[in-house]
């Protein structure tokens, strides 16, 4: 098949469903064009090394790739953030146009919902199937941020958001959600039931997986003799990072907390851990990918937290796969489909999501483990991973999908 694939995140930035994606497609023989934006998350500025122009096209590997100029956001301000999307969305379709041209089918990865621009122009103009990839749920995710408007100003941002999805639920040959509660709330959203497909997200395999734990990651990670529980990745507003901070100060004579990564969530975060005298609470900043695994087996645990909000509840955060990928137990302080996948495997703890007291229990638990139960739920996690969530399992699926939404533009 000739596969156009249009999202605002793409490698060298962490986004490895599409990134894998595209790869493993054109490794199989298909060709993949990719149509994006320049490389700015999570800082917010475009990478170093990089300039926006227009015309850039690239090949990484075999898949080709057209980038676009866009607004690099990725702060606090909703403002901001809408100009990012906004702008990608506009720069998109003026490219796509050609780039895609005689594509058979279009991969849209979701959110931003304005990514759907150029397949939605390519499939009014000449029927080119869509498959839509959705990674969050919006409005629901974009009220809950705390980022919103109040008032009737939230309303109506609700309204326009609201009605936006639906168009581009009933524009998409097939939707794939990344959780069963994800798909219900689709099609509760105006989606047809009958193109709603579930595929769980992968992880990098290649990087995350078992390994044995070295001592520069013991130091990296600070270990004093307790239990050590690793948070890993970004440090935002729907983390709930305060449930946690205020949930290890409460054990700090049991557990060390150790939080990898940055975002928009860090600065409150570390005001909380001075607040609370948490001296238990480490920040060790963003860490190269490279090194992740190491950090994932030096640590005890991994810790999966989530605000309690609707739209969380269909979510499942990547960091899931990447501790099932490296083997590692998980304490989720989440609920949805997060916290069953784990408590109905075996692979870690749970406690409800934004209840310090609970995840202080949990993190108790978590020290007193035996290890021969510790090294159980490490079997179990890479076993789920392998059989429900690695690359091979993913692409299968999306290549089954892709190939049966391409036929119908009337391609034999």
């Amino acid at each position: 098949m000739r596969i156009g694939l249009i999202t605002q995140w793409y490698p060298p930035e962490g986004a490895i469903i599409p990134g894998r994606l595209a790869e493993e497609l054109a490794v199989r023989g298909h060709e993949v064009r990719v149509l994006t934006t320049f490389p700015s998350y999570p800082f917010g500025r475009v990478y170093p090394g990089w300039r926006q122009r227009w015309g850039h096209r690239e090949t990484d590997g075999p898949v080709a790739v057209r980038r676009v100029p866009s607004y690099p956001s990725h702060d606090t301000s909703a403002m901001r953030r809408a100009l990012s999307h906004l702008s990608f969305g506009a720069t998109s379709v003026v490219a796509g146009v050609r780039w895609l041209s005689g594509v058979d089918v279009t991969y849209v990865y979701h959110p931003p919902p304005t990514s759907v621009a150029a397949a939605a122009l390519l499939r009014v103009a000449r029927r080119t199937p869509i498959v839509l990839h959705v990674q969050d749920l919006w409005p629901e995710s974009v009220m809950e941020s705390g980022m919103a408007p109040t008032g009737r100003r939230a309303n109506a941002l609700e309204r326009t958001l609201g009605g936006m999805m639906r168009r581009t639920y009933r524009l998409a040959d097939t939707i794939v959600a990344i959780s069963p509660t994800m798909a219900e709330r689709v099609v509760a959203r105006g989606a047809d039931p009958a193109k709603v497909r579930v595929v769980w997200n992968w992880t990098d395999d290649t990087l995350f997986r078992p390994v044995p734990a070295t001592d520069e990651a013991r130091a990296a990670l600070g270990h004093r003799g307790r239990c050590t529980v690793m948070f890993a990745g970004n440090l935002g507003l729907l983390q709930g990072l305060e449930t946690a901070i205020r949930a290890a100060a409460a054990v700090r004579d049991r557990i060390d907390l150790v939080l990898v990564g940055s975002g928009a969530g860090e600065e409150a975060a570390r005001r909380l851990v001075v607040e609370l005298g948490a001296d238990n609470v480490r920040f060790i900043g963003r860490r190269p990918t490279e090194e992740m695994a190491e950090l994932y087996a030096a640590a005890q645990w991994q810790l999966i937290c989530l605000r309690d909000v609707p739209a969380l509840r269909a979510a499942v955060p990547s960091k899931l796969q990447a501790a099932l990928a490296c083997g590692a137990p998980v304490i989720a302080s989440a609920g949805g489909d997060t916290a069953e996948l784990v408590r109905s495997t075996g692979v870690g703890l749970t406690c409800p999501p934004e209840d310090w007291r609970s995840l202080a229990e949990r993190f108790a638990d978590a020290a007193a483990t035996p290890a021969t139960a510790h090294a159980e739920m490490g079997r179990r996690a890479r076993q789920v991973y392998r059989e429900r969530m690695s690359v091979r399992v993913g692409v299968d699926q999306f290549e089954d999908i892709l190939t049966k939404a391409a036929p119908r533009r009337g391609r034999a």
